[in-house]
Formats: structure tokens, C-alpha cells, sequence
């Protein structure tokens, strides 16, 4: 009988493991790995022993710290599958201009750890389901379908499927090796892509072009009776939005990843919802005070703006990333008052319930206290 003497075995069975906490736990790298030009996956597990909890297409924040007194906030999309909930996986990509993913690129390693947010996030097949899905990406914008594609592969291998990728060049098309070798045991996945060019070296003979009804007719020929997923940049996407609808689909079920803000409240319906009835326009509105107990401070918010703005002004920070109500990074506890919160998804109902708000689309009803 063989014995082991002074090594500690990784392994811990699934139900001796905790779910992932984004208030208790840090993600730890455990790998980085390029994919393509300017595109790296990280993988991440937990600080302590702990497992993943999230929808296929969700995303996180990450805390990225470029500079030690003022890191920055940055949103991806999770690109592995809540089937292998041990790690979560985020492939991302650097653009000339990108600061949190440079660094990430130079500087996060395996054993590092990073505070994080989330998951969060709508865009999945889990909260709008379809008998069959066309998923149309560009570049990047391949993660979430990534996601949801490789849980079916794992749950239902024999959802229908049709995914189409689009890239500039051949080199650009992430994970095409990995959806060619999941096809075989997905038999009613149907693969296509389409790049805008390519070079002699890359002997290239698939579709060429930009993604048009024509192609889309090609590639899934009965797409108008498909649920469609669409993400990539947002001049791609608007390029699909308006073929589909000159097409006549029922745009009901067409769905993207977008981190357009809410709409805010005009004064007016602030000052309606705050129980002030009719407004008189030579009435001024009164300015409710923010009081940030940690820091000490209080400030009067102007009528309109939120409570990260008006944290701003007074030299409060609260970190924030998409300032559009949907990556949950801002989240504050409301200690009293009342706000008007249009949010996009970025905070769970449990978490209202406790007392927390997001302050970027948190707009001061009355005089409220924040712990921040």
C-alpha cells in the first residue's frame, strides 16, 4: 500500500466547496494563455476553496490595480461554462488605447489575485430561451457565445445551434479549433465564418466580406425562425439589428450585449416620484443632501444627478465601471432616504432587499445616507 508523506492534495469534493462571493473572496490566476494578436485568456479560481456560481454569458468586473491609489474598473464577459464551475475564464482583448487590459497583459500572472465583482448580466440563453439560437459575433465579442456554447456541449449537445463568427483576418477567429473539434459530438451545430480579408499565407476560402443578409441566408438558412444572440462592436451589431429588421424578423427575440446607460429621469419625474405632485415651474426644487458616513462628508446632489455623481463633486470615491447600471461595481449600502435606482441588472433582488443601491444610476429622492 503506497503512502504519500508531506504533500497536501488539491482535491476537495464539490459539496465541501462554498459558492464564490464577490464581498468575501479574491479571484487567484492560475493561468494566461494567448489566443490570438492582442488576446490573452486568464483563468481564475478562488482565493479559498470555493466554486462559481453564474448564467453562461454572464461577466465580471475586475479591480484592475494600474496604480496602487487609484486602480480602474473593467467589465468582461466570461468565456468558460458554469459546467466546470472551478474556474471561471475571461479572454480579452487589447486595444492601442486600453489601460486595465495592458496591464493585465504585462503584469497579471499566475498566484496574483484581483478583487472582482459580479457575476452579472442578462445576456443568456437562460433568461431568454429559444428552440433554436443563431449566435453572430464579431472579434471578441465571441465570449459570451463561447460561454453558452461550450455549457450546451457539456448539458445539451443536441441544442441547434448555428454560429457564426466574424474577424477581420483568418488569425482573428478565436477559438475555431476548439468549435471544430466540439461540432463532432454537437450534431446539430452548424459553424461559419467570415472574415473581411485575408493573405495568400492564410489559404483562405471561406466567406469573405462584411456579415450581410446574404451570408446569414448562407450560413442558416432558416435564421428568421431562430432566437438570435449578437455581440461584438457596436457599429456590428446595429449592422445586424437593422438586417434582421429589414428582413421582417420578429425582433422580440433578438437579443445583444450592450452597456448602453439607462435613461435617466427628467427633474420633473424625480420630483413627482419624491411625492412633490405637480412641479411649479417658479418653485425651486429642493437639493437633497448625500451624507457618505465613512468619509465624513455630505453634499447637496443636484436635481438629476446621482449619487456617484454627486460623490464625485464632493471628493468621495466609490469605484465604478460601466456607469451604465449593469456591472454592479458601484454598489453602496442606502443606510436611509430614498433614491429613484434605474439600474440595467447590475444588482440582484436580495441585495435591494438588504439596503444596496448602485450609485451611478441612483438618483436622491429625499436626504439619504450612503456607507461610502
Amino acid at each position: 500500500m503506497s503512502q504519500s508523506i508531506g504533500i497536501a492534495s488539491p482535491f476537495r469534493h464539490f459539496d465541501e466547496l462554498q459558492p464564490w462571493n464577490d464581498r468575501q473572496h479574491l479571484l487567484e490566476c492560475i493561468a494566461a494563455t494567448i489566443e490570438a494578436p492582442d488576446v490573452m485568456t486568464f483563468v481564475f479560481k478562488s482565493d479559498r476553496d470555493g466554486w462559481f456560481r453564474y448564467l453562461p454569458g454572464q461577466f465580471v468586473t475586475l479591480e484592475i490595480p494600474v496604480t496602487a491609489d487609484d486602480p480602474v474598473m473593467r467589465t468582461y464577459t466570461l468565456s468558460s461554462t458554469p459546467s466546470r464551475p472551478f474556474s471561471i475564464a475571461v479572454t480579452v482583448k487589447a486595444q492601442a488605447t486600453s489601460v486595465g487590459t495592458r496591464w493585465m497583459f504585462q503584469n497579471l500572472r499566475p498566484g496574483m489575485t484581483l478583487k472582482a465583482f459580479g457575476p452579472l448580466g442578462d445576456f443568456s440563453f437562460v433568461r431568454y430561451p429559444g428552440e433554436k439560437y443563431l449566435f453572430v459575433s464579431a472579434g471578441s465579442g465571441i465570449t459570451p457565445m463561447m460561454s453558452m456554447t461550450r455549457w450546451f456541449s457539456d448539458c445539451a449537445p443536441q441544442t441547434d445551434i448555428a454560429f457564426i463568427s466574424c474577424a477581420r483576418r483568418p488569425d482573428d477567429l478565436l477559438f475555431r479549433s476548439e468549435l471544430e473539434t466540439l461540432s463532432p459530438g454537437m450534431p446539430n451545430l452548424s459553424l461559419g465564418f467570415v472574415v473581411e480579408g485575408h493573405e495568400p499565407r492564410h489559404g483562405w476560402h471561406g466567406l469573405r466580406g462584411r456579415i450581410d443578409a446574404a451570408k446569414v441566408a448562407l450560413l442558416s438558412p432558416d435564421f428568421m425562425t431562430r432566437t438570435v444572440f449578437c455581440c461584438g462592436p457596436e457599429p456590428f451589431m446595429r449592422g445586424v439589428r437593422e438586417m434582421l429588421q429589414a428582413s421582417g424578423f420578429d425582433m422580440a427575440r433578438y437579443h445583444e450585449e450592450s452597456f448602453q446607460p439607462a435613461a435617466a429621469p427628467n427633474v420633473d419625474e424625480l420630483a413627482v416620484r419624491a411625492g412633490a405632485g405637480e412641479v411649479d415651474g417658479d418653485q425651486p426644487i429642493v437639493a437633497p443632501t448625500v451624507t457618505f458616513t465613512m468619509a465624513g462628508k455630505e453634499a447637496k446632489c443636484i436635481p438629476g444627478q446621482t449619487v456617484l455623481q454627486t460623490a464625485r463633486a464632493a471628493g468621495v470615491r466609490i469605484g465604478a465601471a460601466c456607469e451604465s447600471g449593469l456591472c454592479g461595481t458601484c454598489r453602496v449600502m442606502k443606510i436611509s432616504g430614498e433614491v429613484d435606482m434605474n439600474h440595467n441588472g447590475g444588482i440582484l433582488d436580495e441585495e435591494v432587499e438588504e439596503g444596496y443601491i448602485l450609485a451611478c444610476c441612483s438618483r436622491p429622492l429625499t436626504d439619504v445616507q450612503i456607507e461610502a
